[in-house]
């Protein structure tokens, strides 16, 4: 038995569509320009890796902090979320304590 040419089928046709999609001008001069400003970028931060690590240390902490507000924001929430589920029980007793207080007494 032979093997699969799935893959290999996959990877012609991708390479087919994409030559056929550069006969189109607009989109063959917008590949160029990408290719370019990727190149450009690729190069700029090959040239200086300490700013390239600066940025991801800004992304980072960027996204932890994020993540602490979120999670501060998600803590409250279950908080408030408790003192809502605590609330009709709260209300009933007010209730009761108003009908004791207004209900006539025993008369004696």
């Amino acid at each position: 038995m032979g093997q699969s040419k799935l893959l290999a089928s996959i990877i012609v046709g991708a390479a087919v569509g994409a030559a056929l999609s550069m006969l189109d001008r607009t989109t063959r001069e917008k590949t160029i320009a990408s290719t370019k400003r990727i190149t450009e970028t690729v190069s700029y931060y090959a040239e200086n890796p300490a700013e390239l690590q600066e940025l991801i240390q800004e992304k980072v902490t960027a996204a932890q902090s994020f993540y602490e507000s979120a999670s501060e924001n998600v803590s409250m929430l279950v908080e408030k979320a408790d003192e809502f589920k605590e609330l009709p029980s709260t209300i009933q007793d007010m209730i009761s304590d108003t009908k004791s207080a207004f209900s006539p007494t025993d008369k004696e």
